[in-house]
């Protein structure tokens, strides 16, 4: 995936999710929360000169922060790995989120100085309001010219975060979809614990 297009990703899709209360994010809707707080993480990000610049350590502050409450990983990373999660250990899938999260983190930090003046424009929703399952169309626009983002969301009741993504579309190319071939390859060929290897060593980009 082009490393400019995974940066507006993560800022527009992951950024995205913050909020600014609890209660808040629990009683809106997924398009509504999306609008309401885009404009505060663009300005966290212009703001924040470290993510910035793509300081590694701002960036997972930020992340950490602002994002990862909001962000379905557990779901995001087992649809990665594919059926092998089902007979990885509890010590091996929490290793495997875990460094996927640093993965993401330490490949597009250095994008985000990139990321500019751009605005995300929520489009109108199509799901029906009581589904627990949603796409959230926007458009990042700035740039020379709009880029699609969409965001599969789910609602995630008890869970004291309300909506959650777990997986985000950058112009046709859904970011799960997008390293399930190479997760799956390794894992084929050297296990789970070959995946954890693999991704902390950096050999998955």
């Amino acid at each position: 995936m082009n490393r400019w297009l995974a940066a507006a990703a993560l800022s527009g899709c992951a950024f995205v999710m913050a909020m600014p209360g609890l209660a808040q994010a629990q009683d809106m809707a997924p398009n509504e929360l999306v609008e309401k707080v885009t404009s505060d993480v663009l300005k966290e990000i212009h703001d924040n000169s470290g993510v910035r610049s793509g300081n590694l350590n701002a960036a997972r502050e930020a992340v950490d922060r602002l994002v990862m409450p909001h962000i379905n990983f557990p779901r995001m990373t087992a649809a990665a790995v594919g059926p092998a999660w089902r007979n990885a250990t509890q010590e091996q899938r929490t290793q495997v989120i875990n460094e996927f999260k640093a993965m993401l983190i330490r490949t597009y930090a250095g994008s985000l100085d990139q990321i500019g003046d751009l605005k995300v424009v929520v489009l109108p929703m199509r799901a029906q309001t009581d589904e627990n399952d949603v796409l959230v169309r926007t458009e990042v626009r700035g740039g020379d010219q709009p880029i699609k983002l969409d965001y599969r969301l789910q609602r995630t009741p008890g869970q004291g975060h309300g909506w959650k993504v777990y997986n985000v579309n950058v112009m046709g190319a859904w970011i799960v979809d997008s390293y399930r071939s190479q997760f799956q390859s390794i894992v084929n060929s050297k296990g789970i614990e070959g995946l954890i290897d693999a991704l902390k060593k950096g050999d998955v980009k």
